[in-house]
């Protein structure tokens, strides 16, 4: 069973305390901070990498659909998130940034793990949908539906994030993929020689560069943009190829 890494973040002293006890008390999460707002929030996201925040949505500055909303453009994996709040009106706009589930205050142990439990199957769905096959890297496993389709990585021209899955473009013979898995999760499995993160929705297969500029790569006719976050490590390999 997974190990799923939190945080949680709430206003109310009673109820940030509730949700660290409900954490600690439930096998398959780890509480690896908790903050009383949503500016320290991020900060703590950007440096703990959680695969979970319990959010609370009404705080003062900045809320936590005002958060959820940001952590959608910026780089990198995004957390799931659960909200907990005491108003049922913000169930529709939770969902629109992509929450896992809604707890409405006040809400029972059985609830929340009823919420964590979701988020637990997501994660190990998706985390069972790769296989790496092959000592020499040149082929992976990805689970597509109800089978596991071979994909040699010669073929792959890029990797793109639709949310909880990933669509795997390949050569112009063939068909993309799509399969449950996160991003980041298939980037650990790639051979970094091979490819490489660009941008927070993107992977790439250096082979397939056909041009690039100083803030584009081009495979083909698609042309991909280069995320802030990444324009230094990726300047450090173009560096290379122009020497």
């Amino acid at each position: 069973m997974a190990v799923l890494k939190c945080i949680a973040v709430d206003d109310e002293p009673l109820a940030l305390r509730l949700v660290e006890t409900f954490i600690e008390q439930t096998p398959f999460l780890q509480l690896t901070a908790s903050c009383d707002n949503a500016v320290e929030a991020m900060s703590l996201i950007r440096e703990k990498q959680p695969d979970l925040v319990f959010l609370d949505i009404n705080m003062p500055n900045l809320t936590g659909m005002e958060l959820a909303r940001l952590l959608q453009e910026q780089p990198g994996q995004i957390p799931k998130i659960v909200f907990t709040t005491a108003y049922n009106h913000y169930a529709i706009e939770g969902y629109k940034v992509n929450a896992v589930d809604y707890l409405l205050k006040p809400f029972s142990y059985e609830e929340f793990l009823r919420a964590a439990n979701k988020v637990l199957q997501i994660t190990e769905e998706a985390s069972n949908n790769f296989q790496t096959v092959a000592a020499d890297d040149e082929f992976i496993f990805l689970k597509v539906e109800y089978q596991w389709v071979r994909i040699a990585l010669k073929e792959i021209l890029y990797i793109e994030s639709l949310k909880d899955y990933v669509k795997v473009h390949l050569d112009d013979s063939q068909k993309g993929v799509l399969s449950l898995i996160s991003l980041k999760a298939l980037e650990e499995k790639l051979p970094l020689a091979k490819f490489m993160r660009v941008h927070r929705s993107f992977i790439v297969s250096l082979d397939k560069i056909n041009a690039i500029t100083k803030n584009s790569i081009f495979i083909g006719k698609t042309e991909i943009t280069v995320g802030e976050q990444y324009k230094e490590t990726f300047k450090t390999i173009v560096d290379k190829w122009l020497k």
